[in-house]
């Protein structure tokens, strides 16, 4: 880690770091300030009126939670193969596999939805995410391979020789160990899953099915939106994420670094 020495540059670097996260923080307080114009506090209230209120975030936590999962598993086990594992050709695989970063989600709508209403899967919550998580194992995979690179060989030697096989030395070696990973894939894939308007919006075709992403199209009109209500709907959306960050942030830059490092 970066250790920064004397008094004069540290306060250089916080100058420095005050300054660039001022950016961001613009847009948080614009948000925040505006929601609150009008009634105040009470626009708060008109969002969680908001027929299915409840129902709206338990969609959204269950699209999330199956896209976690799916990425979890998928993200591990390509990791696992591509940095620990000899297969034939796996180089060509991953790049491969990186190539579909190349993909943006719109591109995708029409042969998705024609896959959808073939397979029977329009107006469910698979229809969704199913294309989340498969959208994000790329780039997952590829911040989860530079991580189990780090992870010496010799463990997973130790465990064959003991007579282990790739399931178990996976499942009890690697598992494990990838703890900080896992947090990062799941903060990862939580952000994505959460935020997603496009795929819900087409496939969840029920009106009882709408994700949180919807809650500020209750307060949009034909010629002007109240915008404090449509505000404050967005920062209720955002909370969960914010404080999922906040509970897994060591893991997660932890994660993260060791990731980005080979």
């Amino acid at each position: 880690m970066l250790e920064i020495r004397g008094k004069f540059r540290k306060i250089a670097l916080q100058v420095v770091v005050t300054i660039a996260v001022i950016p961001f923080l613009i847009p948080i307080y614009t948000m925040i300030a505006r929601s609150l114009e009008g009634r105040g506090w009470s626009n708060y209230l008109q969002v969680l009126k908001v027929p299915g209120f409840g129902r709206f975030f338990l969609n959204s936590a269950l699209i999330a939670t199956g896209s976690i999962t799916i990425v979890y598993l998928a993200t591990m086990m390509a990791a696992y193969a591509f940095s620990k594992l000899r297969v034939r050709f796996k180089e060509v695989y991953f790049w491969m596999l990186m190539a579909a970063l190349t993909l943006p989600e719109v591109v995708l709508i029409a042969p998705l939805y024609v896959t959808a209403v073939r397979t029977g899967m329009l107006g469910t919550y698979w229809a969704v995410i199913l294309p989340v998580a498969a959208l994000q194992i790329p780039f997952t995979t590829l911040i989860a391979r530079s991580y189990v690179d780090g992870i010496p060989d010799a463990l997973f030697e130790a465990a064959r020789i003991d007579g282990a096989n790739a399931w178990r030395v996976f499942w009890n070696i690697l598992v494990p160990l990838a703890k900080p990973i896992a947090v990062a894939l799941g903060v990862l894939v939580l952000i994505n899953a959460w935020n997603s308007y496009l795929l819900p919006k087409m496939f969840l075709i029920n009106d009882d099915m709408g994700t949180v992403t919807l809650l500020p199209e209750f307060f949009k009109r034909q010629y002007n939106d109240d915008t404090p209500k449509v505000l404050a709907a967005a920062v209720l959306t955002a909370l969960p994420e914010v404080l999922a960050y906040i509970l897994l942030q060591k893991q997660f830059e932890r994660g993260m670094a060791a990731g980005a490092l080979k």
